[in-house]
């Protein structure tokens, strides 16, 4: 084990979350080259190469590739399938029933969730200042991201899509413990990859299932693979044992802002008014949940921390 504390294993622990979300945000954004591209056949690729790059930093930083047990395997294949596979799945159909709007607006309640059932996992009572928190963040996601409507269908698919959301955190955690950040990151998306290659090829059929891609989509699918599969998986679960579900759960409010501040970057236009008080009011409730007093962060400091290997 690892233990580290102190401010700085907090704003090292942080600024990991928040990169990470700001990442995963990028994607709403960066996904517009790849739409015309097998959606099935792009994510299997996608992680297929994000496994390969995982594989290689566990290599390069000698880190052994250990045979998971029985029930960490069974974990790693029910990550890989709600966190990775459903999620997607669920998102695309949610799609065609509901606004994206009102998708986004489900699935970025997922702090809320977090904060609920993390420390239900671990049989201690949610603390209320991380429910309010939460709360001013997921209304703070809702206005940046806008309100939309939806039939029944696209409710049910939006709901989940938030549960497999929520599950690519707490299945991980017990993963965490023993295989490390690096490890959890590269088995899962190589778990992914057969999934969704069975999933497209049931689909789109094998004459659909994958093509050349364009110059454009390979350098939106290359991006997706390094940055928002790699990267930011590495950087979430290094986070997450450190700051627990229920902390770490509310910097899914930097998605919108990663969103937007791509889309600014990439000419997509200015953000609303809305959008920015959006913003304003996650940043309200990051600094809300993540105040600790001098007591409360002694505790959290004597909190054991997985190795992160």
């Amino acid at each position: 084990m690892n233990n580290q504390s102190g401010g700085g294993h907090s704003w090292s622990a942080y600024s990991r979350a928040g990169s990470a979300m700001f990442l995963v945000g990028s994607l709403a954004a960066v996904s517009g080259v790849v739409n015309d591209y097998p959606f099935y056949g792009g994510q299997a690729a996608r992680y297929l190469v994000s496994a390969l790059l995982l594989f290689a930093v566990a290599y390069g930083r000698r880190i052994p590739l250990i045979r998971p047990t029985r029930r960490e395997a069974l974990l790693l294949v029910a990550l890989a399938a709600t966190g990775l596979v459903l999620f997607n799945l669920f998102v695309i159909e949610g799609t065609k029933h509901a606004n994206p709007a009102i998708v986004g607006t489900i699935v970025g309640t997922v702090p809320i969730v977090l904060a609920l059932a993390g420390p239900v996992m671990h049989r201690t009572r949610p603390s209320a200042r991380i429910i309010v928190a939460a709360s001013i963040v997921v209304a703070g996601t809702a206005l940046a991201s806008g309100l939309g409507t939806s039939d029944t269908q696209g409710i049910l698919y939006s709901v989940g899509a938030l549960a497999c959301e929520a599950c690519f955190s707490l299945l991980a955690l017990p993963l965490l413990v023993r295989l490390g950040p690096v490890r959890v990151s590269a088995y899962t998306a190589a778990t992914s990859v057969p999934m969704l290659i069975a999933l497209g090829l049931l689909t789109d059929g094998p004459s659909n299932f994958v093509r050349t891609p364009t110059l454009g989509e390979l350098s939106g699918l290359a991006y997706l693979a390094i940055l928002v599969s790699g990267i930011a998986f590495l950087l979430w679960y290094r986070a997450l044992p450190m700051l627990g579900p229920d902390r770490a759960g509310l910097f899914a409010g930097i998605i919108p802002v990663g969103t937007i501040l791509t889309s600014l970057t990439l000419g997509f236009g200015l953000p609303a008014p809305a959008e920015l008080a959006g913003v304003a009011l996650v940043i309200t409730g990051l600094l809300v949940g993540l105040y600790r007093p001098r007591a409360s962060a002694q505790t959290a400091a004597e909190a054991v921390v997985p190795a992160q290997v």
